[in-house]
Parts: structure tokens; C-alpha cells; sequence
């Protein structure tokens, strides 16, 4: 198991900091990052990450699918000795989280993917990379030293260009690959199209692509001759809307380690990946910015880690918050969970110290309140430790 941290330690931190004048730079309640991203940064930066599909309906849902849950503490228990280790596709972890794959990071911040790398590796979290990151996947495999990092995969037509990805992931040290089903195509996302926003037409976002041997390959001119024709190629190949369950072939004779499929909402779903013999599910709705209406992934939760029973390792993200939605999350099934917007948004304000400041406020958080409501690690939590209240 990885070295045990004590993550609620960095209150005391904090308050010892406060001995001298010195306050945290940013808000330690992480829920205020949005407000204070929204005023330093561009609307088209901010918009596309806090953006949503349609009226936002499915992002709200998940914050309230999550709220209506509740913690029942337990007194009396030993909690002195605390440890939030877990072990997760076979890969010991100092607590259960990780941070999401969010591509083209170079618009929060220029140290981009970088910078939320080495605070994940700095921390002991896993780095999930974009397909779609600003930063080729080797630059940042270096950034990171041993750090554990994950690789997304955005699916593309282009077979050739798929098994190129995987190859240079495995060489440059990612251990679990990362495959989002939801998006084979882009949502409708009011708030981008509102400012004409898609960072991808510019090249941005691009970079393991513009950087493959086989996506060059299929270039009449070489990328920097001919920008404009290599993100129109992109373009053309991103997504496959014509893929199924039998696909999932190509990915497994490609890629030797754990295969985890991101987008997961029905159980039956989660039934197919085992049979198909993936390692794990991510139930997430994609933070809300895919299908405007969709159920909130926390309600899809219980049924998706019933469905998935010991064939798989299910993980969760879409809504995460604070330290009390991961309590709430592994307490209904989950092994760990990924953490998406809050890192964007320290990232665009603090760049890597930011990142630093949001894993270190998240994880002393859930130490605190799994200690406060009476278990000493996250193998204990079970539904019973929640309550659900009634819809309005």
C-alpha cells in the first residue's frame, strides 16, 4: 500500500501560517473557486470549462443528487490512527481520488497539463492525461517523474491514429487506460456556441495528435505548413459515432493493462463491459456537458455497483465538490473518485500551486469527515452510513 498521509494535518498548516499573517491564496471552501475563476479569467476560457449542455439542467442535477444524501455520524470509534489508502486497478493509491482528464488546460493556465501533473505527482494522485491535452503525453509523462498517470482516450476513426495513442501512452509510463463512450460527438453547449468558442479549431488542444506519427502520416503537408488542414484532419477523425460493444476488441489486443469505460450510467451497461472483459466503469455524465437531462450519475451510482458486483472496479466522478460528496461516494459503492472542475479553476488562478492547494483542501476535508462521522479508512463506508431525503 502507498506511505500513509495524514491529510487533515494541512489545517494545522494553515493555522500556523496564520501565526505570521499569511493566509491561504485561495479559498479553502472549494466551491468558491468558480465565482473567483469567472472574474480573472476570459468568458471563452472559463465558459468552456464551467459550460454545460443545454440549460445546465443534468450539471445541477448532480450537485443535487449528491446533496440530497446525507451522512449519519457514528461516536465512540477509534479514529486516531487514519488511513485513506486504496488500492485501485491494482495500483496502491494514498487516497481515493483522482484528478479527471480535462484537455486543452493551456487556456486556465500556460503551464497547462504540466502544472496539474506535478501536483498530482507531488500529492500521490493519479494524473488522468486528455486525448485532447495542450501538451504532448510524453512531455508530461516526464514532468511527472514516477507519478502515477492514467491516459484518456477519445476514440477516433482513424484505427492507426487510435493504436499509436496507446502505444506511445504504454511507452511513456501510463498504467490504466481511460476510455470516454459519451462523446461521439460534441454536445449542444449554449455557452460556448454563445461565444463562438471551440478551442480545437484553433489548434488548441490538439498537441498528441499534431505530435503523432500516424496522424501525420495522413497529412498532404506537414502540420506546420499547413495548420489549418491538420485541425480540419483532427476534426474529421475526433469521434466515431458508429462504434459498438464489439469494438471494444481492437482496444484490448492494443493495450495490455487495466481498460476502464468512462460514461457509464445504466447497469446493464456496466454488465456489458464485464462480459466484454474491461477492468472497471466510470459512472460520470461528463459533468452534466453531454446530455442535458440526464440522470444525475450520483442516483446512477447504486445501480451501476450493484450491476458491476466483483467483475469490475467502479469509480465515479461528475458533481464533486468537496470532501463530504467522496465520503458520500464511496460510501455508495464507489472505489475512489475523479475530480474535474475544481483543479481547472485552481489551475487558472494558481497554476500548479493551485492544483496543489485544491488535492491537499479535498483530501483533509474527507479525512476530517470520515474521522468525524467515525471510520478510520474508506474500507469501512457503506450505504447504511448515509440517508437519502425526499425530492421536494
Amino acid at each position: 500500500m502507498a506511505t500513509t498521509r495524514h491529510w487533515a494535518d494541512f489545517q494545522y498548516e494553515i493555522y500556523l501560517n496564520g501565526m505570521t499573517g499569511a493566509v491561504p491564496r485561495l479559498p479553502t471552501d472549494l466551491t468558491r473557486l468558480e465565482e473567483l475563476a469567472e472574474h480573472r479569467l476570459g468568458p471563452g476560457p472559463f465558459g468552456y470549462v464551467a459550460g454545460s449542455a443545454g440549460n445546465g439542467s443534468t450539471a445541477r442535477a448532480n450537485r443535487a443528487a449528491l446533496d440530497r444524501w446525507r451522512i449519519v455520524p457514528r461516536m465512540l470509534r477509534d479514529v486516531h490512527e487514519r488511513d485513506l489508502s486504496v488500492e485501485v486497478l491494482g495500483r496502491p493509491l494514498p487516497a481515493p481520488l483522482a484528478l479527471a482528464p480535462i484537455g486543452v488546460l493551456s487556456i486556465m493556465h500556460p503551464d497547462a497539463e504540466c502544472a496539474a501533473a506535478r501536483a498530482a505527482a507531488a500529492q500521490g494522485v493519479p494524473y488522468i492525461l486528455s486525448s485532447a491535452s495542450s501538451t504532448p503525453m510524453e512531455q508530461v509523462a516526464e514532468t511527472m517523474g514516477d507519478g502515477e498517470r492514467w491516459f484518456q482516450l477519445y476514440w477516433a476513426k482513424d484505427r492507426e491514429v487510435t493504436a499509436s495513442f496507446l502505444a506511445r501512452a504504454k511507452a511513456s509510463g501510463y498504467t490504466a487506460l481511460i476510455v470516454t463512450l459519451d462523446t461521439p460527438l460534441l454536445a449542444w453547449r449554449p455557452r460556448d456556441l454563445d461565444q463562438a468558442y471551440l478551442p480545437f479549431l484553433h489548434g488548441v488542444g490538439t498537441a498528441n495528435y499534431f505530435s503523432d506519427p500516424a496522424f501525420r502520416a495522413g497529412l498532404a503537408k506537414p502540420v506546420e505548413a499547413d495548420p489549418n488542414a491538420a485541425v480540419m484532419h483532427f476534426v474529421g477523425m475526433f469521434a466515431d459515432p458508429a462504434k459498438t460493444w464489439p469494438d471494444l476488441t481492437f482496444l484490448r489486443e492494443h493495450w495490455d493493462g487495466p481498460i476502464v469505460l468512462k460514461g457509464i450510467l445504466h447497469p446493464d451497461d456496466a454488465r456489458r463491459a464485464a462480459n466484454a472483459g474491461m477492468d472497471g466503469v466510470i459512472v460520470s455524465n461528463h459533468g452534466g456537458r453531454q446530455v442535458a437531462g440526464s440522470v444525475a450519475a450520483a442516483d446512477a451510482l447504486p445501480r451501476v455497483v450493484e450491476a458491476a458486483g466483483d467483475r469490475l472496479t467502479v469509480l465515479f466522478d461528475s458533481g464533486v465538490r468537496s470532501g463530504d460528496d467522496i465520503f458520500k461516494a464511496l460510501a455508495l459503492g464507489a472505489r475512489a473518485v475523479l475530480l474535474g472542475r475544481p483543479y481547472a479553476y485552481g489551475l487558472g488562478l494558481d497554476g500548479q500551486a493551485g492544483v496543489d492547494h485544491v488535492i491537499r483542501c479535498l483530501l483533509a476535508e474527507l479525512d476530517l469527515t470520515m474521522a468525524l462521522s467515525g471510520h478510520a479508512g474508506p474500507g469501512s463506508l457503506t450505504a447504511d452510513d448515509l440517508v437519502k431525503e425526499s425530492s421536494a
